[in-house]
């Protein structure tokens, strides 16, 4: 068996406003998630719920998890493949459904990574090394939804296909 690893923080919940959850619009929602030598992380629930604005939701956490576990295994996989990777940003959009109970679950999370190569000779690998990278993040391979790809391979100092190369 391989190796295992564990990954422990601290949740603390900060939204007693004096009377605890004495009734549904009498708490916040707001809280703090710590870790040894990390900066804390100010979270809510999704303003939808009564939440906070100016703070990070579990919703856009475990999308943004997914996105970088995506990108760190796509960038090992790049190197494995010879292809050398200059740039890569990411713009995923999670779906969530709400059940009629107040309960609700992900229904998809589409990745939609631009990658930048170092020369055109790479597009196809950088290409396929999309797959490897989502058989090998560990987060996707721990959801029960689909994390589907739609990527964009460009090439540094090439003009993105159907775009004029810029007037110099």
């Amino acid at each position: 068996m391989g190796r295992t690893h564990s990954y422990e923080l601290t949740v603390t919940w900060t939204g007693n406003r004096g009377t605890g959850t004495s009734g549904y619009r009498e708490y916040g929602r707001g809280h703090e998630v710590t870790a040894p030598g990390l900066p804390m992380l100010p979270g809510s629930s999704d303003p939808t719920f009564r939440g906070e604005r100016d703070r990070w939701n579990p919703e856009q956490l475990l999308v943004a998890a997914l996105t970088q576990c995506h990108m760190l295994a796509y960038l090992h996989a790049c190197v494995n493949a010879g292809v050398v990777v200059v740039g890569y940003t990411d713009t995923p959009i999670g779906q969530m459904a709400e059940t009629p109970d107040g309960g609700g679950h992900f229904t998809e999370v589409v990745l939609r990574p631009e990658v930048t190569v170092a020369s055109p000779d790479m597009a196809d690998r950088a290409a396929e090394a999309h797959e490897t990278a989502h058989r090998l993040c560990f987060i996707a391979n721990s959801v029960n939804f689909p994390v589907r790809h739609q990527p964009v391979i460009l090439v540094a100092g090439q003009a993105p296909a159907g775009e004029a190369a810029p007037a110099g």
